[in-house]
Formats: C-alpha cells, structure tokens, sequence
C-alpha cells in the first residue's frame, strides 16, 4: 500500500517565487494537490476559507504582519490536525509548536516528502 495520502492538499507558503514553485513542483509530483501563498498572511486566508488543507510547508521568513514562525502557531492553535513542516536557510526558530519538523535550506527532497506523508495521513 502507498502510505502517501492520495490528493492530499497542501499550502506552500514562501516569498520567494522561486523557492514556492520548486517547494510545489515537488509536492505535486508526489501527488499532492498544491495551493501557493507568498505571504503568512496569504495562507492564512486559505485556511479560513478550506477545511479540506493536510498540511502547511511554510519558509520561516517572509514579509507581512505574520512571518512562517507566526503562521505555525496560528495554524498549531486553530487548526490542530494540520501537520506543519518549516524550511528556513537560517537556523531553527524558537517557540515553534509541538510537532512542527523542520528542514534547513537547502533541504532534501525526499526527506520533506517522507515527513509529509507521515504527517498528512488521515487520522481514524
């Protein structure tokens, strides 16, 4: 059996053009269905408006009035089965919630994905 949840949906949060599309790219190749924020504050509309969202793929800084550290709290206290992965080219943040896994830039691929599918398995 795949442990990959099919169509599983995901935000990916990051200011970096790039960095979201290569962060998406990845994710929906493994078979996730995929919504781009640049902004904490973008992402943070998605899941107000989307019940359906697995997980959250967040950068840890970005402009706006959140930053990714201030979007996983949000999503850790409103949102509890929302599995969090962080990503950042600087070092772990501090006061993240329980359960948030983090990868540094660059980050591995199928390391993401491995701790992705854990973290967006349906819960019975």
């Amino acid at each position: 059996m795949d442990p990959s949840p099919p169509q599983a949906l995901i935000i990916v949060a990051d200011d970096d053009v790039l960095e979201r599309m290569g962060a998406s790219y990845m994710f929906s190749d493994a078979g996730y269905r995929v919504l781009e924020a640049g902004s904490a504050d973008a992402a943070l509309r998605f899941f107000e408006t989307n019940a359906d969202i697995r997980l959250l793929f967040t950068d840890v800084s970005m402009p706006g009035t959140l930053d990714g550290a201030d979007l996983a709290r949000q999503v850790a206290g409103r949102w509890p089965t929302v599995g969090i992965l962080m990503t950042s080219g600087r070092p772990f943040p501090s006061h993240l919630p329980p359960g948030v896994r983090f990868h540094a830039k660059p980050y591995e691929p199928m390391n993401v994905l491995r701790d992705a599918r854990e973290m967006s398995i349906p819960l019975v």
